[in-house]
């Protein structure tokens, strides 16, 4: 993993910078991380249960925290490899808050019904509290990929304004060429 630095020039030391370019990146990737775990941990623990009366909480936290752990990895791992730069055309942002939105919202509903549901064994007990720890990070996480996706979403309607304000202001000037002639004079 990469960290972008800044050096300070007086007697080569270096530090981490929030102003670096890659920094905003690098939390994402820490982030993601953090999700990876919790819904890996989840995961273990539910997988560890060897038996169930009432089994569809139980099939439904694992498929849960089995897809929160896939899709948040794939993630993770385009963001810690740089591969999200070679694909502009999706918006990384806006993907990254529906995952971590549905993500919070899938990890409660499967939670709720995990604790209502479960028979008191250490193991279902162990994913209970990891599902709400789980869905209280990727809630957090989507507060923050909220406040990203408007901020990119503000610095690219300015930056289209600004496009067009030039585009017009450009459009609105004459050229007088004495080589185009009128054709009804």
């Amino acid at each position: 993993m990469s960290r972008s630095i800044a050096a300070n020039g007086t007697n080569g030391k270096v530090f981490y910078s929030p102003f670096c370019p890659h920094y905003l990146q690098l939390a994402v990737v820490e982030e993601d991380a953090d999700d990876s775990l919790l819904a890996l941990t989840a995961f273990i623990c539910i997988e560890t249960i060897m038996e169930c009366s009432p089994c569809e909480g139980l099939y439904f936290f694992e498929f849960v925290s089995c897809s929160a752990l896939v899709v948040t990895g794939a993630l993770l791992l385009l963001f810690s490899l740089n591969l999200h730069t070679r694909i502009p055309q999706i918006n990384w942002n806006l993907t990254d808050l529906v995952n971590t939105g549905l993500s919070t919202f899938f990890f409660f509903i499967a939670s709720v019904v995990l604790a209502a549901l479960n028979h008191k064994t250490g193991a279902e007990i162990a994913a209970v509290v990891f599902g709400f720890l789980a869905m209280a990070v990727y809630a957090v996480n989507t507060f923050l990929a909220i406040k990203k996706w408007r901020m990119s979403s503000r610095q690219q309607s300015s930056r289209q304004t600004s496009d067009y304000i030039r585009a017009r202001t450009e459009s609105r000037e004459v050229v007088h060429r004495p080589e185009i002639q009128r054709l009804d004079a």
